[in-house]
Order: structure tokens, then sequence, then C-alpha cells
């Protein structure tokens, strides 16, 4: 089964779910090119080479078939395989020292200035379609909100948010131009680590490029770029479902009827059964094993299936029962890689669909949910569009710009004071642990006219 396939693109699960009756948890499979490699579909699996670097590794220059010069310098695999000074392909002592510094970055950071910007973004997208009485969640809210956060925190300049957004989804099609798109992306982050460099900010790259490790700039660059482009397509997928959960599934309106669901346990609920991520390339044997069954030949590329993973029937044999509180899920990978910024994630989903809801409480479908499509990319999935209607809003009135100065402002922008961690409202983002979940009002109030 070729996963470049349209009829797998169109429906993976499907496939995935034929491949786990004939295979077992973990199955053959051709990539791009007609590249072989494995798919591994079980949880336990999954775990197992996310978990065990001896003899799973993230180093791609171990791919058999690079070495044996079988992967087209054009190969819409390149930007997802190709080995670059990044925490993504980085194992043992380089990979600690560039985690370091990736996870004392995210440490600057509080959660109130992150909510404030996602808050400010969300709230001048709304603006653009509230007059209207009818929009496209997707193509006017859900792709472009992670980006332009995702932008602000790292400190790239508004203006280039657009076209990165464009780049990264042309990178998650597996398109022909996915080459020239990764291009795009890594020269706009060297422009931007040049000027940080000039001028420091308040921001990730900033942090970054005078963090003790001496990160250089290629490694500043190159680990910007996966942060934004993962953290971006990430929440995308995240936002989109989120908010096609709430006004579709009959799970969700069961629980908002007993007045139990808040938005937090809807999004954790999607990143169970909708990963953003369906697919993650992401390892390499590191000498003959075996897997589930099969034998794995030393330098084979590794395929983590993370939507199968969470659905597989061994962990879940009952996909109604509830998950409440539940964060074992592998929406965000796991082991030493496991992301480093899943909480901003979830931050942008629910503070921006938070804002979307109270802006606009009687939003509805414009469809019926059948003809909702969905996009066409190989490694992610989330809904195409999501026509809506709702009663026109006037603008808000204009915001004023945020500062982004200086530490001492901690309660207003993304950094952290000298003294912050004393403050209510400057709470330092958690080092390896997750938080706990906000307290958000009930989606009952939100949805109060279902309930009548």
């Amino acid at each position: 089964m070729n996963l470049f396939a349209p009829e797998v693109v169109a429906d993976p699960q499907t496939f995935y779910e034929r491949l786990r009756t004939e295979h077992g948890p973990v199955a053959p499979v051709l990539v791009a090119g007609d590249l072989p490699a494995w798919l591994v579909l079980g949880y336990r699996e999954n775990l197992e080479v996310a978990r065990t670097s001896t003899r799973f590794t993230r180093d791609s220059r171990v791919w058999n078939l690079a070495l044996q010069g079988k992967v087209p310098a054009d190969s819409p695999l390149l930007p997802m395989t190709e080995w670059k000074p990044m925490v993504r392909f980085a194992e043992g002592e380089a990979h600690r020292r560039l985690r370091s510094a990736i996870n004392d970055s995210l440490a600057g950071l509080n959660r109130r200035g992150v909510r404030r910007y996602v808050t400010r973004f969300a709230n001048e997208l709304i603006d653009g379609f509230c007059t209207e009485g009818r929009a496209d969640l997707v193509a006017q809210f859900a792709q472009h909100l992670p980006m332009h956060v995702m932008a602000k925190l790292l400190g790239i300049p508004d203006h280039a948010a657009p076209s990165l957004v464009r780049a990264t989804q042309d990178l998650m099609t597996g398109a022909k131009t996915a080459v020239a798109s990764n291009e795009h992306i890594v020269t706009t982050l060297r422009q931007v680590v040049a000027q940080k460099r000039a001028v420091p900010g308040n921001d990730i790259a900033s942090r970054l490029i005078g963090h003790p490790a001496e990160l250089s700039d290629m490694e500043v660059a190159q680990n910007l770029r996966v942060a934004l482009v993962i953290g971006n397509e990430t929440t995308v997928g995240l936002v989109a479902s989120t908010l096609r959960m709430v006004h579709t599934d009959p799970r969700c309106r069961a629980s908002l009827a007993g007045g139990h669901m808040t938005l937090p346990d809807a999004v954790e609920q999607i990143l169970w059964d909708e990963p953003p991520f369906r697919t993650m390339v992401g390892r390499w044997a590191v000498a003959d094993t075996e897997l589930g069954g099969q034998k794995i030949k030393a330098g084979d590329l590794m395929l983590l299936a993370l939507a199968a993973g969470n659905v597989d029937p061994a962990i879940r044999p009952d996909l109604t029962a509830s998950l409440l509180g539940n964060r074992s899920h592998l929406a965000f990978g796991g082991g030493a890689h496991e992301c480093p910024g899943q909480d901003i994630s979830r931050a942008i989903a629910e503070t921006g669909i938070d804002t979307l809801l109270g802006r606009l409480p009687d939003i509805s479908l414009a469809v019926p949910e059948d003809e909702l499509t969905w996009n066409r990319a190989w490694l992610t999935r989330h809904l195409a569009s999501l026509p809506v209607t709702f009663t026109p809003k006037r603008p808000t009135e204009p915001a004023q710009p945020f500062s982004v100065a200086g530490a001492s402002e901690a309660g207003q922008d993304l950094g952290q004071g000298r003294d912050a961690t004393q403050r209510r409202d400057t709470v330092p983002w958690p080092d390896g642990a997750a938080s706990p979940a906000p307290r958000w009002p009930s989606l009952r109030r939100r949805f109060a006219h279902w309930l009548r």
C-alpha cells in the first residue's frame, strides 16, 4: 500500500485498520517514489520505537535507501527526512544540548502572555468576517491563527506569516514544490536569526541565540523551522477539529447536557480521536531487529501512525468510553523527543476557540456534516473547510499594540522578570510536566441554545 495514493490520503484510517488486520501492529508500506517503509500501528509498538533510541534513532543519516542513492533530490520526503543540525534529528549528548536550549527558551514564556497574544490575533481574524454572518472557519480562522501566534513567539515579523502558512501547507501535502517551500521557510528564518543576533528581542529566537549552549546560526534557524512547521500544523488541525467536534459530535453534546465537558476536555478528546499528525516520519532502525512480529533491517524507515496507535484495540477496546483527564495519547509523540511545545498548542486552540465562541455564540454549520471536506495531506488530516453561519456582529474596538520591549513587563507580554514566579499573572510554563487544565467555563453555557 502506498501512503501517497489518493484513496489512502483521502481516508487513511480505513486503510490503516485494513493493514492492522492483515499485518498486525507493524505493516510494510510504500511512500513517495514507491520507497519501502514500515508503518507502526500499535500503541505499545509506537511507544517502544519512540522511547528506545538504542534500537530506533532519529538520526536520518543511517537511512539505508538514502545511503544507496535511491531517494531523488526532489523527493517530497526530503524536507522531513534530510538530516539537519536540529533537535528533531539529534540523539544523545547532541540532543540534550539542543533540547535544553529549547526548554529554557520556552520556560521564558508565561501562560498569560501567550494567551493574550492568542486573544489579540483571534479578535483580529474574527473582525475580518464577523459582520458578514457567515464564514469558513478553516480558511478564515484556523489556518491563520496558529501561524500568527507562532511567528510572534519565535520573533518572525507579522508580514511574513501569510507566505509561511502557504509554504507549510505545501510541505504537509507532499507537493512537488515541497522542497522549494521548505527553502522559503529556511531563508525567512535565516533572516530572522541575523536580525535577532544584531538586535535581540523578547522572543524564542533571541533566547536560543543567547543561550549558554552557544547554538550556531544554522542550528537556531533549523530548530526554529521545526518548531514553526510542526507547531503550526499541529495547532491548525487541533483548532479545526475541535470546532467541528463542539458543533457536531454527539459525545460532546451528551457531555454538555451533563454539564461536565470543558473546552480543554474537548481538545484532549480530539487529541485522542483525531490527532493533527496522523502519521509522523521519524525513526530509523539502528540495526537488524524485530518489532510487532516483523523483521526490520538496519536503516529501515519507521513511520509512527499516531492516530492508529490511539485507537489500538489493545488499549481502547471501547472507543466510546470516557477519556476525561487522560493525556496518555500519542498526539505529541513520546520519549525524549516528545513535543516540548505541546502546551503552547493547547493554549492557542483553547484560547482561540474560546474567543471565537464568546464573540459569536450562535455559530451553526452552514452545510450538513456529511458534506464537510478534508485536506489532502499524507501526514496530517483536518478539515479543509468549515462553513458556518451566525448573527452578524460589529468588529471590536481597534486593539492597542502589545509591548514586547522588555522582561520587566512580564504581566503584559511574553517574558518573565526576575521575580515573575512570585506573581500570580506570570505563571511560567512547566518544564517537562503536563500543566493542569485551566478553569474554562463549561461548554454548556456556550451552547445553551442546543439544550433548550
